[in-house]
């Protein structure tokens, strides 16, 4: 008996990459997955194709699992419903949603055009609502349920060219957070990862200088299926006290994120002024002010 014998679930974005290795990794642990993915470029522009969640179905068939393809976007209330509906229709139940799938439109800042902005928003935080809203109802109703949502240390600690990318991962946090606080009552959990991996998402960091090449050595050892044990853990009923919380899974190495609370205060009887924040507040404070990191500056060390 696995550890999601008799669930199901439903992964966005299995059409390769970490959705991939996550999809198989629930079916290994028993549990019948419905393999979601529109078959989109790194961009989501261009013709869509059928073939890379095909591919998945493939592999997952061929190992004894019960698998269904679905080629609907997340990145829409009605067609975000089809998906849930897939899993409905062919299994009679949803237990866990793991929300994958996402695009990339990387540019600096001061160049983003509202389409960079908006293509990146859609998909990843409009279409981890919209397919975690659809799955709300049965969950609900069934009184269980499971989210496994990715976020990123793009969101979480930063990076450069990225705004709209880590705007919706860190809002995918938020996202998360409210669900758990929201659902759990009807015995639903939300959690995400931050997941560490060399995928076609990562693929397109850039390798110009030493530093850069270094980088992404780093990053080519580390392979999408280590992300994939620590989705079925949250997926099953062995985390079902787990709920609220932002994980990262790096090569061999697990990480718990904080979230934010306040590190110090300070207090005027009188109140303060602008003057006064600039004399004293800003002094007292500034021993705990955060500094502008980006990830690579925090996971800094080789995995192993």
């Amino acid at each position: 008996m696995g550890m999601l014998e008799g669930k199901v679930a439903v992964v966005t974005g299995a059409g390769g990459g970490i959705g991939r290795e996550i999809a198989l990794g629930l079916a290994l642990a028993g549990a019948r997955v419905v393999v979601n993915d529109v078959g989109a470029s790194l961009t989501g522009l261009g013709e869509t194709s059928a073939a890379p969640g095909a591919q998945t179905c493939a592999i997952i068939a061929q190992r004894g699992g019960e698998v269904v393809a679905s080629t609907d976007s997340v990145a829409g209330w009605d067609s975000a419903r089809r998906i849930v509906a897939a899993a409905l229709d062919a299994f009679g139940r949803l237990d866990v949603v793991v929300n994958n799938a996402g695009i990339l439109r990387d540019q600096i800042f001061h160049k983003m055009t509202p389409e960079e902005w908006l293509s990146v928003i859609d998909v990843h935080l409009n279409g981890t609502f919209f397919v975690s809203r659809a799955a709300a109802e049965p969950f609900r109703r069934q009184g269980a349920g499971a989210y496994v949502h990715m976020t990123s240390t793009s969101g979480l600690v930063g990076n450069i060219g990225q705004a709209n990318y880590a705007a919706a991962k860190l809002g995918i946090a938020a996202l998360s957070k409210s669900i758990a606080l929201d659902m759990g009552r009807f015995g639903v959990r939300s959690n995400c990862i931050a997941p560490f991996a060399w995928s076609r998402m990562t693929s397109s960091i850039p390798a110009g200088t030493p530093e850069q090449k270094a980088r992404v050595a780093k990053l080519q050892a580390m392979g999408p299926e280590k992300n994939a044990p620590l989705a079925v853990y949250l997926a099953s009923d062995a985390a079902r006290h787990v709920t609220g919380q932002i994980f990262a899974a790096r090569h061999n190495e697990l990480f718990v994120f904080n979230q934010p609370r306040p590190v110090r205060s300070v207090h005027r009887a009188e109140g303060w002024t602008p003057e006064t924040i600039a004399a004293h507040a800003l002094p007292a404070l500034s021993a705990h002010l955060a500094p502008l990191d980006r990830s690579p500056d925090v996971f800094s060390w080789d995995p192993v």
